[in-house]
């Protein structure tokens, strides 16, 4: 009998052990599979980001849930990098950025993960009459206004409040008049990441003075990591059969062109690299793709779906929805290796991509676009996801 309790007793604590023993490895497998703060190897530090800009503070704010860890700084409300697991589960920095303030600043590229407003794209001598009254946006792209002219929103320093773990808001009250848009515009954007793997961007704004307002995010992407070389093996598509073609100066002529037997046909998997150096006039105007897709309306959950696109390295797959109609697909075509990333390479000609969320370019003078004016009283309200998996 005793020795029967003796056998008891032991085969007890190994029973404990090896309980102890499975949740050690459940937690351990658990933890594997999720994105740590100090699983992720940057050279970003906040001291590089601490200063004052135009009176207000500068910083560097982080939000994060197990599947995604993203960087942020409130000058331009920027994404500066998006650490994603790759299809080996590895965390990978899939949007490119500098690791400083100064580096924003000086970039020869202003728009590097930059918040886009008051009107994102170009306004075409940058003209446009409301209400009977014309107002002059300054020039600074060629004799065109891109992005909003001299000092859009990714040279503003905005207010920002981290509200929980994985949402940052971002505020800027931009005064009527500024770079010769009328109206006290009030903003407020939100970049949040979801419990279904994805960055969700909410753009508000109110106004005071009827004014225009197209407000989107100019984060540069490379799905195999910044630094990885060229994105001209990333697999596209995009689910819009028309486009909108440019003159010389990349103002669209009014034509809604269908993609159809041409380059700019994405509605299937192609590519990017594939047709880029064909001979066509729209290429050859935007130096490859610089170009606004009319998205056909595929829904999903509520939300048009614009695009899918895989790294062919990573297996890293990010997927588009908005309420907007439009995606500017541009391929990296003025990117000239004068800039240094934070992982220490250059931005080399075509290693990144942008997919913008918007409504067209120069709507205000197209009365057959989309129109993006607002009036007092109005609320500007538009959401795009970027969703991210991998295989």
């Amino acid at each position: 009998m005793k020795n029967i309790q003796i056998a008891a007793v032991l085969l007890l604590v190994l029973f404990q052990f090896s309980c102890k023993d499975s949740k050690k490895e459940n937690a351990v497998s658990k933890e594997s599979s999720e994105i740590k703060s100090d699983s992720v190897k940057t050279a970003l530090e906040a001291k590089n980001f601490d200063t004052i800009i135009d009176g207000k503070k500068v910083g560097l704010y982080w939000i994060e849930n197990k599947d995604i860890k993203a960087a942020f700084t409130n000058y331009g409300g920027r994404l500066v990098g998006l650490w994603v697991k790759d299809k080996n589960g590895k965390p990978t920095d899939v949007v490119v950025g500098m690791n400083s303030v100064k580096g924003f600043k000086n970039s020869t590229e202003p728009y590097f993960g930059a918040t886009i407003g008051r009107v994102g794209n170009r306004v075409a001598l940058g003209k446009f009459t409301l209400e009977g009254k014309h107002y002059q946006i300054p020039l600074n792209n060629g004799k065109n206004a891109l992005h909003a002219g001299v000092k859009g929103f990714q040279d503003v320093v905005w207010n920002v409040e981290k509200t929980n773990e994985n949402t940052l808001v971002f505020t800027y009250a931009s005064p009527d008049g500024e770079q010769g848009f009328p109206g006290n515009l009030n903003v407020k954007v939100t970049y949040s990441i979801t419990d279904d793997h994805a960055v969700k961007m909410e753009y508000e704004a109110t106004t005071d003075k009827t004014t225009i307002v197209n407000l989107t995010n100019h984060a540069f992407f490379n799905l195999n990591g910044e630094g990885s070389g060229a994105i001209l093996n990333h697999e596209l598509q995009i689910y819009g059969d028309k486009f909108t073609p440019v003159d010389e100066g990349l103002i669209p002529t009014g034509e809604l062109k269908s993609v159809k037997n041409t380059p700019f046909d994405f509605t299937s998997k192609h590519k990017i690299g594939e047709r880029i150096e064909n001979k066509d006039e729209q290429l050859k105007f935007g130096k490859g793709y610089d170009h606004n897709y009319v998205l056909n309306g595929t829904k999903k959950d509520g939300f048009i779906h614009a695009a899918t696109i895989k790294g062919d390295v990573s297996g890293i797959t990010l997927d588009i929805y908005t309420e907007e109609p439009g995606l500017q697909f541009y391929s990296g075509n003025f990117m000239q290796r004068k800039n240094i990333f934070k992982s220490g390479a250059k931005d080399d000609f075509r290693t990144a991509f942008a997919l913008e969320t918007q409504h067209f370019p120069d709507a205000p003078n197209q009365p057959k676009f989309p129109q993006i004016t607002l009036k007092a009283g109005e609320k500007y309200h538009t959401v795009s996801l970027y969703q991210f998996s991998a295989k």
